[in-house]
């Protein structure tokens, strides 16, 4: 499956925003998704989007998980319901 998706990973680098970015890596390789997983620490990227707590996980510019870190069933299914 080709993403056309942008998917990205946003948070202030620490462990928990990479442990988020990994899974999600790791998801969206199960799902067959191509393409690169951003991964954004930008402090105004994630203020514009409304977001107080990280890690935020985002399809297409709109967080889909914020403030948490999730496990691998969480990202898969938060993908497969953003990407309907």
């Amino acid at each position: 499956m080709v993403n056309s998706h942008k998917i990205e990973v946003l948070g202030s680098g620490c462990p928990g925003c990479k442990k988020l970015h990994k899974l999600t890596v790791e998801a969206a390789g199960e799902l067959g998704l191509a393409g690169e997983i951003g991964y954004v620490t930008d402090i105004n990227r994630i203020i514009e989007m409304g977001v107080m707590q990280t890690p935020v996980l985002a399809v297409d510019g709109k967080p889909v998980l914020a403030g948490f870190i999730p496990d691998l069933d969480q990202v898969r299914e938060a993908l497969k319901t953003a990407l309907k």
